[in-house]
Parts: structure tokens; sequence; C-alpha cells
């Protein structure tokens, strides 16, 4: 097996493409090597641990309105060609995302990582919901089989803050400056939200290799 370690975050729309486009890629590859593994990457490890409202956020990253709406029309555009329902008029703020870190981790112990990703993103850009809010993120805990009470207690303790933090800054001492990063066994960085014929010819070589070596 082959390690695939990917960088992200939950309200990255390109990480959310990105793994889309992997999960198509997989899909078509039913003998893929791949042992997939999330990493934590906050776009915006200074936010308020409240977050901040949406159209504020935007307008302050992207410097005004117009150029917000330029980004997010692109955004938009690459996620309906990828055949994402995304949302973005219901979201209203934009959340701190260490917890939803955190809720990330935790599912890793309990096999359900992936699972986890793939509810936070849903919930965040199809849904508009606060995935910074801890009730949410009980909620989103419960609905992929883990105990949203036990989750609800780890996310009212500091827990793992630290941990997800060093983390976080290990990455960015690496280089790593944006996501999502797919890294290929330990070695490869494949930034980006790659076309799943791109994932498909990495699988491809990846086997032919394995087989050669057999």
């Amino acid at each position: 097996m082959v390690r695939l370690d990917i960088l992200s975050d939950p309200i990255c729309p390109w990480c959310y493409i990105g793994k889309t486009h992997l999960d198509r890629a997989l899909a078509a590859r039913p003998n893929h090597p791949f042992v997939i593994e999330w990493h934590p990457f906050q776009l915006n490890p200074d936010m308020p641990k409240g977050g901040m409202d949406r159209r504020a956020y935007l307008e302050g990253k992207f410097g005004g309105k117009d150029r917000a709406v330029q980004i997010y029309a692109k955004i938009a555009e690459a996620a309906e060609a990828a055949g994402l329902m995304i949302n973005l008029g219901a979201i209203e703020r934009t959340p701190n995302t260490i917890d939803a870190h955190r809720l990330i981790h935790w599912a890793g112990i309990e096999q359900r990582q992936t699972a986890a990703v793939s509810a936070l993103f849903t919930a965040y850009f199809e849904m508009g919901r606060d995935i910074g809010d801890a009730e949410v993120l009980a909620d989103i805990a419960d609905s992929i089989g883990l105990d949203a009470a036990a989750i609800a207690r780890l996310l009212a303790t500091d827990a793992d803050i630290d941990g997800i933090s060093q983390r976080d800054a290990h990455s960015r001492e690496a280089g790593v400056t944006g996501v999502p990063t797919f890294i290929v066994a330990g070695q490869h960085a494949v930034p980006g939200a790659q076309p799943p014929e791109v994932w498909e010819q990495v699988i491809d070589d990846i086997l032919a290799q394995q087989a050669a070596e057999a």
C-alpha cells in the first residue's frame, strides 16, 4: 500500500473540489494502492474563535466585493464542473476551523476520518452550517457514527488543540503554503485540485512500478 497524506481545511472550496476529483479517480481505479490520511492546515489560523461575518471576511481577504465575487464565480464554476451542488449564498459565517480539525482527528481514531471530512464539506458548502459551532460538530459526529456526547465533551476542553496547531505549523515549516496539498508516499507533493485523470495516471504509474518490482 502507498500512503497518501492530504493537507486540507474544511472551509477550503478547492479542497472540496480536489477531494471530489480524487474520489472519482479512486472509484475508476478500485485496485488503487492508497491508504489516505488527512492532516490539518488552517487557511485562517488567526481567525477569532467565534468566526466572523462571511461577507466581511471575503471582502477583507480579497480586497473588496468585486474581487471576491470574481474569485468565487470561478470557484462556483469549477465546483459545478465537478458535479458539486455548493450553496455559497447559504454561508453566513466563516468559522475558525480548529475544532473541525479536532473532529477529523478524533474520527481518525475510529477509522472514520474521511467520512468526517466529507460530512464537514457537505455541511459547510451545501448546507451553510457553521462548522465552528460545537453543537453542529457534535451533530456531524453523530451522523458518521461517532459518540456525539463524547465529542461534545471533548470540544468543551482544550484536548488536542496544541497537537493540531503543531501539525499545522510543521506543514508550513516544511514549505506548504496552500491547500489542498497531496503527498504521495511521503515524497512527492501534488498541489491543488488536480483533475481525476491526473490521479488515474498517478495510480497507473504506481501500479506499474509495483508490478515491475514484484
